[in-house]
């Protein structure tokens, strides 16, 4: 057998993965009678190589978490490990589809996720799974050479179709030219029949869009994009009606014939229909193999059981319902192990394959890098054209803005000066800031939106977490600038506020600032809510503490001792002060307020408002630093957060 890499074994209390290479395992090598690849044509420069997966006495067992409502003695013991895979072992060749096949629960997902490398490194043992008879030392490996499509369609609804596959390839192949991207993706789309709906919209439950077959062969599109030997897929016809199933194992079986490409995908019950372009079954009961090979050999275990399979039914079919008889026949057989079976692999050389992974290696290198400016490039463009086609944020926040700014100008309408006006003031911008920092509330389900495509394009190494952060603060700067003047330019002079250019700048600044605090406090909690009920109880209540402790409900001095702190981190107590200094600091020996009808003495200027709030010196510079720290403080969190759930993703 060929060498293999070697590591060390780590154990986790969560996760044990390890091969059971003494394990008595029966393996059907018969070839399909029912399939015979044609020659590939001879599209590229070079004939392509060709690949064999090797799965060899794979196993995989996990330990429960414990909950919530366990018993006490339950705490004590220890849970018991669960088996998901019991020495599985076959051959996946290219130009061929291999079907894995079993009631739900069988582990048909898990298998998939452990041969595409989404598992850890120290949960995955490399002497298991092998590519042309050489064994794959982590996981990375793996993923540079195994294409995953997951049952979930997980696509941005408001682009096309051909922009979806346009940035998959402006990520994924980096390069290449733009002329060479765009020929890609034409290639592409032809072969995945999607060209006449190239300018429609991807669409989603909400958004009416493509197909849900059409929907289908575009997830397969973006996975496919740079163009991988081995195709994994995980109940592809999931959700499909009969017609665009065939469809999709249709597709799947020429592109496996015409570029000797490999796919493995798992599949419940498939039709008589498409059970016709799927030579190989792999059929697992409990985590075992029950069935390793052509639909013919099948019919012949079934048969030497004694069974006869009804006029109805197919042999797969029925499989399912004997799936028990199969699994104790198979358990009473025993063979040796695989992995001391002689192999043959002349077809493509070992150094070749060494070639192909340092190549990939240097093709993603420059991920190692904080950010890539092309990566930025595109991704503000998709961002762009994202948030343009979102009319209920677009023009959500637009009104909001317009209708807010005019509205609250119409209650403080020319406010006097008078001690009646400050409290006003002192009203008018409270309330600012409340409507301000919880007007960013709808973005979140928008963002809930757009993390899963996230964690599945990062984890696949088409762009780093710091490109994507950077990128949605470029684009959403400019756009909530405009926020930021739709509403102040109405409050600020139909009020009648300090009448200075200086001061007036300084306000929309401010509010500018508001805004993005907010942008990026909501975006850090979409990080860390599971969705959006969640994400919009978790939003109120941090925005209601911190408006609570901002000094204007509750003075400093009264605020208890163990709640202080609340009054230093709150996003409303630095933008506060810094509207009252831009109000008062310039007329701060301006009188606001006369004892008796003659005005004989000045009872309340500007100097003493500010005092109220403790405000002796011009702290505005120093609160527009703090409110800055505040907006990049919460990005970094939502990036640290963010990296790391893309580290730990199975998608």
């Amino acid at each position: 057998m060929a060498s293999c890499f070697q590591q060390p074994g780590v154990e986790e209390d969560s996760v044990i993965f390890f091969s059971t290479s003494n394990s008595p395992e029966e393996y059907s090598t018969s070839p399909s009678s029912s399939f015979n690849p044609s020659p590939p044509p001879q599209s590229h420069q070079h004939s392509r190589i060709y690949f064999e997966l090797s799965v060899r006495n794979l196993s995989y067992t996990i330990c429960p978490n414990r909950s919530v409502c366990t018993s006490f003695s339950h705490l004590m013991q220890k849970p018991k490990p669960i088996n998901i895979l019991k020495s599985v072992s076959f051959d996946a060749r290219g130009s061929e589809i291999l079907a894995v096949v079993g009631p739900s629960g069988t582990g048909k997902s898990s298998l998939l996720r452990i041969i595409s490398g989404r598992v850890k490194d120290k949960d995955f043992d490399p002497k298991s799974v092998l590519i042309n008879g050489r064994c794959m030392a982590s996981t990375a490996q793996l993923r540079k050479i195994c294409g995953f499509v997951t049952q979930e369609d997980n696509l941005l609804p408001l682009l096309t179709v051909k922009e979806t596959l346009m940035f998959s390839a402006k990520f994924r192949l980096k390069e290449k030219s733009s002329k060479e991207r765009e020929e890609r993706v034409e290639s592409l789309m032809r072969e995945l029949g999607l060209f006449h709906v190239a300018n429609s919209f991807v669409g989603d439950e909400e958004n009416r869009g493509i197909s849900g077959g059409e929907r289908k062969r575009v997830s397969i599109g973006v996975d496919m994009i740079h163009d991988p030997p081995i195709l994994l897929l995980d109940e592809p016809t999931s959700g499909l009606d009969s017609t665009s199933a065939l469809q999709v194992i249709e597709l799947l079986s020429s592109m496996a014939k015409a570029k000797q490409r490999t796919v493995v995908l798992s599949i419940h019950q498939p039709s008589y229909r498409i059970i016709q372009y799927i030579p190989n079954f792999l059929i697992l009961s409990r985590g075992s193999v029950v069935h390793n090979g052509s639909l013919e050999s099948l019919e012949e275990t079934i048969t030497k059981l004694g069974f006869q399979i009804p006029l109805q039914l197919n042999a797969l079919e029925f499989a399912m319902e004997i799936i028990n008889t199969l699994e104790d026949a198979k358990s009473k057989v025993y063979m040796p192990a695989l992995e001391n079976e002689p192999f043959s692999y002349s077809i493509w050389p070992q150094e070749e394959i060494v070639q192909i992974q340092q190549g990939s290696d240097t093709k993603y290198s420059g991920f190692c890098s904080f950010f890539n400016l092309f990566e930025i490039i595109f991704l503000c463009s998709r961002f762009w054209k994202v948030i343009y086609r979102t009319k209920q944020l677009f023009l959500a926040r637009t009104m909001q803005a317009i209708v807010g700014g005019f509205g609250l100008a119409s209650v403080y309408i020319k406010v006097r000066k008078d001690e009646g006006g400050v409290a006003e003031r002192l009203g008018l911008f409270a309330f600012s800031l409340s409507f301000l920092l919880s007007s960013t509330v709808e973005a979140l389900p928008i963002y809930l939106q757009e993390r899963r495509v996230l964690m599945k394009e990062s984890s696949r190494g088409a762009y780093n977490i710091s490109s994507y952060m950077i990128a949605n603060t470029i684009v959403f700067l400019p756009f909530l600038f405009a926020v930021a003047m739709l509403f102040s330019i109405p409050v600020y002079w139909i009020v009648g506020l300090n009448p200075s250019i200086a001061a007036f700048a300084f306000f929309v600044f401010v509010v500018w600032l508001i805004v993005l605090m907010a942008s990026s406090l909501v975006l850090f909690l979409s990080a860390v809510s599971p969705d959006f009920i969640s994400g919009n109880s978790l939003i109120c209540t941090v925005l209601g503490a911190f408006f609570l402790f901002s000094g204007y409900f509750i003075p400093k001095e009264n605020i208890p001792k163990y709640w202080l702190f609340m009054y230093y981190v709150s996003l409303y107590r630095y933008p506060l002060d810094s509207l009252l200094t831009n109000e008062y600091w310039s007329v701060r020996n301006e009188c606001f307020s006369w004892q008796g009808q003659d005005h004989s003495k000045c009872v309340l200027t500007g100097n003493d408002v500010l005092k109220s709030r403790g405000l002796d010196k011009d702290t505005r510079w120093i609160n527009v630093g703090i409110m800055f720290g505040f907006f990049v403080f919460y990005r970094v969190l939502c990036w640290v957060i963010l990296a790391r759930r893309a580290s730990k993703t199975t998608i």
